[in-house]
């Protein structure tokens, strides 16, 4: 079932945004060569639990960490540990915040000092503007198959492929709620886009084919042909007026 969110609602979910939003500039100034996995989540979990919110993922099914470090050819739930990080990878750091009951999630793309090539330097720009374009896509009185299409169409215009094993969500109270929000799909279709619906939408874009693997760690999913994937999400609450990004602030460059 969709639920439809307050007014009261979107303060609180705006204020979680806002903190995920600030943890993961912090994070992303901290990606460079020689740091450790483990010391970005425990930068993440001490920022949000120091700003008065609760670390999302934690807990979450069982996951062991705050924030889900994916590098290279890791597509998303990438167990932060002792790998240090290296000049050349694609690191993407997904994160949670909960204020008051009320999810925010948002994920980021770097790479640490530069990209290894300009095929991956566009992978990192193409997922963004996927998501963009999602975003825009996200209006009162269309459907969900107007924004899925719009981040395929972004995407496989270059040549890239959408992981469809893997979608965006609902997000409110919990973490994952209706509807599920897919990165391919068809115009017109699927549920009409109404006022209070809050939704995560977070393009996973490969280098190469869309099919994904699950480590046996039962978390970490990796690209079935090794190819680089990046990764970008927004939590964002739908008006009348345009939907409104709740997962980024004035200095933040998610």
């Amino acid at each position: 079932m969709i639920e439809l969110k307050s007014a009261q609602d979107r303060e609180k979910m705006r204020r979680a945004g806002r903190i995920v939003a600030e943890v993961l500039q912090l994070l992303k100034a901290r990606v460079r060569a020689g740091v450790r996995t483990r010391d970005l989540d425990q930068l993440a979990e001490a920022e949000i639990r120091a700003r008065g919110a609760v670390p999302a993922f934690k807990g979450y099914h069982g996951y062991p960490a705050s924030v889900c470090v994916s590098v290279n050819e890791q597509v998303v739930h990438g167990i932060p540990g002792l790998r240090p990080l290296r000049r050349h990878d694609l690191v993407s750091l997904d994160l949670g915040a909960v204020v008051d009951g009320f999810v925010g999630d948002a994920a980021i793309s770097v790479f640490v000092e530069e990209p290894p090539n300009d095929r991956a330097a566009e992978l990192l720009t193409v997922t963004q503007t996927a998501l963009g374009a999602g975003i825009q896509a996200a209006q009162v009185g269309a459907r969900l198959g107007d924004v899925s299409a719009a981040v395929q169409e972004v995407v496989e215009q270059r040549g890239f492929s959408v992981v469809r094993d893997f979608v965006g969500h609902g997000v409110g109270r919990a973490m994952h709620e209706d509807p599920q929000v897919p990165n391919y799909g068809t115009r017109g279709r699927g549920v009409v886009l109404r006022p209070g619906l809050a939704i995560a939408i977070e393009p996973m874009v490969n280098l190469g084919g869309y099919q994904v693997d699950v480590l046996e760690d039962g978390w970490t999913v990796v690209t079935r042909d090794g190819s680089l994937s990046c990764h970008f999400e927004h939590t964002i609450f739908l008006d009348p007026g345009g939907p409104e990004i709740l997962t980024q602030n004035a200095k933040s460059l998610v």
